[in-house]
């Protein structure tokens, strides 16, 4: 258990999931928490995150920095998504270890499982059968840093301890139509939509100034706005959404994420994650698929999920579909009953979360 004035190291503290993190931590008493933005730590530079380390020394460290992006910026980006993740995963999982760390809490993605796990995904599916094509890279660096912290654990005694995410949501979510994730791209695009359809330009125009489209700002004419927003299937009072829609898909507040993950660092040791290992016919005694799925072990299809946030968003117009686009993963939810044998339960439901969200983001802008 860690001691409310131990000094815990929160990589990624900006994002959505590590704000969360943050918050979550600052209401349970725990003062002492240090973070840095991008440009005062590059997690890519291993000598300036060796330095951080030396200089810190954090007792514990949450490492929910990463370079992620939804099934566009995936597909397109392999690359950058498989080496970023892998060189941010081994500094400062492997400075954690030099710096003897007490515990670190290292979050992942559900993207690790193969593309037709058995449903709902249980923590042994993984490396079972091939993965989905368009997030491969990024699942693949998720699956070495958790392979990483498991190792760490077994061979040098760490409290090392992997979690990975369902679909999140929630405040300070990314809304840049080319990299963000389905439900808050949903969000924005079915609000853009609206306006057009409308003729709210006012609105339309304070979007755009928060959150520019390829460089639209909301000070462009009307015709570069609109030529701007259709490149994303956003049309007055239409909006053009990849694939078919029939993909199932879960999804988690992301401060119940944050909660979820605290009461993990807080309350959970590595060995609790193992502990009903089998003994192979060797005697060997076989400790792996260690992590912790988080979730609500409910889903929706996209298709659903968009008609949701239309009616939160008193949205009148068309949702059409371009199946020429890929739908990824035909299905996707977790077996959340270790996540529940260890304690924890989600607490928002999505249909209030859809509407927390579309809160928020009037408000942000």
């Amino acid at each position: 258990m860690l001691d409310k004035d131990a000094k815990i190291y929160v990589a990624g503290h900006r994002g959505l999931v590590g704000s969360a993190i943050w918050r979550n931590l600052t209401a349970r008493g725990f003062s002492n928490l240090v973070g840095r933005t991008h440009s005062e730590l590059d997690l890519l530079d291993p000598v300036a995150t060796r330095a951080f380390f030396d200089e810190e020394k954090p007792e514990a460290v949450v490492l929910a920095a990463a370079h992620v992006g939804g099934i566009m910026a995936n597909l397109h980006d392999r690359a950058d998504f498989i080496w970023q993740n892998l060189q941010i995963q081994q500094n400062v999982i492997m400075e954690s270890w030099r710096h003897s760390v007490k515990k670190l809490l290292f979050l992942g993605s559900t993207c690790i499982y193969p593309r037709m796990a058995p449903q709902p995904m249980k923590e042994d599916a993984l490396l079972t059968s091939p993965l989905e094509y368009t997030n491969e890279p990024y699942a693949i660096a998720k699956i070495a840093g958790l392979k990483l912290c498991e190792s760490l654990s077994l061979q040098y005694g760490c409290n090392y301890i992997a979690v990975m995410p369902t679909n999140l949501y929630g405040p300070g979510d990314n809304f840049d139509l080319g990299r963000s994730h389905v439900l808050p791209a949903l969000v924005r695009k079915i609000h853009l939509a609206k306006c057009l359809g409308q003729g709210d330009l006012e609105s339309l125009r304070r979007d755009l100034d928060a959150r520019p489209v390829d460089g639209v700002t909301g000070l462009a004419g009307r015709q570069a706005i609109e030529q701007a927003l259709a490149r994303y299937g956003i049309t007055p009072g239409r909006v053009t959404l990849w694939g078919t829609g029939s993909p199932l898909r879960e999804f988690l507040w992301s401060e119940d994420m944050a909660d979820a993950s605290v009461h993990i660092l807080l309350n959970v040791d590595f060995a609790d994650c193992c502990k009903d290992a089998p003994v192979g016919s060797d005697g060997i005694r076989e400790v792996r698929n260690c992590h912790i799925n988080i979730g609500t072990g409910k889903e929706v299809s996209i298709r659903d999920l968009a008609r949701m946030v239309a009616e939160a968003e008193n949205f009148a117009g068309t949702i059409a579909w371009d199946s020429s686009k890929p739908d990824g993963t035909p299905r996707k939810l977790t077996d959340v009953g270790k996540l529940h044998s260890l304690g924890w339960h989600h607490r928002v439901e999505l249909e209030e979360g859809i509407q927390k969200l579309y809160n928020w983001y009037l408000e942000s802008l």
